[in-house]
This record gives C-alpha cells, structure tokens and sequence, in this order.
C-alpha cells in the first residue's frame, strides 16, 4: 500500500474515532477519552505518513 494510502486510511480512522468519542461523552461514558487518545494517535499517523510520501517524491523529482 503507498504512503498516501496509508495516510488516507488512517485519516479515515482519526475521524471515525473523533466521531466515536462524540457519542460516547454523549452518553455520559468516560469511554470517549480512549477514543479521544485514539483519535489523536491516528491523527499523528496520518501526518507521519503524509510527510513521508511527500519528502519520498521530492527525494525523487530532484
């Protein structure tokens, strides 16, 4: 899978999880600060990842 990919993908997974928190501080269940520190490792992910592909192509175009 590239970088991007894997970019995109955990992108998808910060904002399901972001969306998972939302519901579960709805509820009134502490549950959500799991969610929350998911959502912030995956948003971290994504970054990395994004960062990475882009440095690869320039590494590659010059």
């Amino acid at each position: 899978m590239p970088r991007t990919g894997i970019a995109v993908f955990a992108l998808l997974v910060c904002l399901l999880a972001a969306a998972a928190a939302a519901v579960s501080f709805a509820q009134g269940s502490l549950v959500g600060i799991v969610w929350v520190l998911l959502a912030g490792l995956c948003s971290n992910m994504a970054l990395y990842y994004y960062r990475k592909a882009k440095g690869e192509r320039a590494a590659r175009r010059g």
